[in-house]
């Protein structure tokens, strides 16, 4: 048996300073067959535990604790490991969207989310990556 036939279990990892969402999110992924690595209030802890650890997925709220929000804290990871980000805020403003979508994220996802919009968002974030992964080996 080879190597690449066996399956592995998605590792996700969290970053969320809101501990009621980063619970419900940590029990969603559960669910969903993810092996949560870590959830982690502050940008910094994110960008470290993400190069460290290297996840198949990053679940990352913009505004956080701490002196680095979601949009910084992703673009140092995707300097670093290439790994899906999908955003999480309750910030909708034009701004806030903007700065974001200047970075290369797989997806957005507003506050509060129905479990259906975390799956699917989820599945289309781990196929673009997949596609953008595969483009780059040919």
């Amino acid at each position: 048996m080879h190597a690449e036939s066996i399956p592995t279990v998605p590792r996700a990892l969290i970053v969320e300073d809101e501990a009621l969402i980063a619970e419900e999110l940590r029990e969603r992924l559960l669910r969903l067959g993810f092996i949560v690595i870590a959830a982690v209030s502050s940008g910094e802890e994110g960008v470290e535990i993400a190069t460290r650890e290297t996840p198949d997925l990053v679940l990352m709220d913009i505004r956080l604790s701490g002196d680095k929000d979601g949009v910084q804290a992703a673009r140092e990871i995707r300097e670093q490991v290439d790994v899906p980000i999908v955003y999480l805020t309750a910030h909708s403003d034009r701004r806030t969207v903007e700065r974001a979508n200047k970075t290369d994220h797989d997806g957005f996802i507003l506050k509060p989310f129905l479990k259906r919009e975390l799956h699917s968002t989820i599945e289309v974030a781990l196929k673009r990556h997949a596609i953008r992964a595969k483009r780059k080996l040919q």
